[in-house]
């Protein structure tokens, strides 16, 4: 019998240490009757999350208030980045009754406000924007009152197939930088700086309305001063809001982890990217870009109001 490795791109690296991590990242394991109820509905669906493919963190939490993120287009992705714990290799065809059976989840789950993800589909040729769009319309369609939030590929090399999804008009448009531009050789070997900005810059401009987003991971060997230039980027791509978070490293043969920032770091970060303009600013340890994704959107809307009053 073979066995399939989960990241065979990474096997024949050499193992790290994983430090142990400080206290004010530990948190307490949750698993309440919402959380399996949660788990229930997302098998019964065929569906698969970022909570469990990603090991964030969070998923306690956000389950047992029955907040889950769909992780469309399959669970292997064709991308090999360093620090990410979602399945490589060769992905499965497109289901063409996903986009569907997102829509039935989301609506019996009653969320007000959604977060949609997928992996990386470099093997298709508008990498995958047509079927994130078409889970859009569904979940509109499904549930009209539902504001939905895209975390969505690069589609590098795919042309103009991102104005797929900007037609679909989601409520919120998010594509991670993930970290700064000299680690991307390392971290993000299959992706490119300018053009995952380009492509934040493009929704912004396809749809002003649209609240943009985007997050950096901290703790792959990054300086504040990295972070303060790919703050000024996004800005400059007009960027509505900002997730910082700690990396944490999902296995010895991942990205080694630089460093643990401190609580109090976070906070200057967080002061620091108000300063520059971010309608929003999400900035401490255990962030995540869809965490409390649902408070974040109202918040975002109600900066907009008051810097428009």
């Amino acid at each position: 019998m073979t066995i399939q490795l989960r990241h065979p791109e990474k096997s024949k690296k050499a193992d790290s240490v994983i430090p142990r991590k400080p206290k004010w990242i530990r948190k307490k394991k949750i698993e309440s009757a919402e959380y399996y109820e949660t788990r229930r509905l997302m098998r019964d669906h065929n569906l698969s999350t970022v909570c469990e493919e990603a090991a964030c963190p969070n998923i306690g939490e956000c389950w047992s208030q029955r907040h889950a993120t769909m992780m469309i287009m399959g669970e292997t992705c064709t991308r090999g980045c360093s620090f990410c714990n979602v399945a490589t290799g060769k992905p499965d065809a497109l289901d063409a009754f996903e986009p569907g059976r997102v829509a039935q989840a989301v609506k019996k789950l009653g969320l007000r406000h959604v977060v949609i993800t997928s992996v990386d589909r470099d093997d298709l040729a508008d990498g995958g924007a047509d079927h994130i769009a078409q889970t859009i319309r569904a979940v509109r369609h499904q549930t009209p009152r539902t504001t939905i939030e895209v975390l969505t590929p690069d589609f590098l090399g795919k042309g103009d197939a991102a104005r797929a999804v900007f037609n679909a008009a989601p409520d919120v448009f998010n594509h991670n930088l993930e970290t700064v531009p000299h680690l991307y050789p390392r971290v993000r070997p299959g992706a490119r700086y300018y053009t995952s900005l380009r492509l934040l810059d493009d929704a912004k401009r396809a749809n002003p309305q649209v609240f943009t987003k985007s997050g950096l991971m901290v703790g792959l060997g990054e300086t504040m001063n990295d972070v303060r230039q790919v703050m000024d980027d996004l800005r400059a791509a007009g960027v509505d809001f900002l997730t910082v978070g700690q990396y944490l490293q999902p296995t010895p043969k991942h990205h080694p982890i630089d460093r643990f920032w401190t609580p109090e770091e976070f906070a200057q970060l967080e002061q620091i990217a108000k300063g520059k303009g971010f309608l929003g600013v999400s900035a401490t340890p255990l962030t995540r870009s869809s965490f409390h994704a649902d408070e974040d959107f109202a918040a975002l809307k109600q900066a907009r109001l008051t810097a428009l009053a």
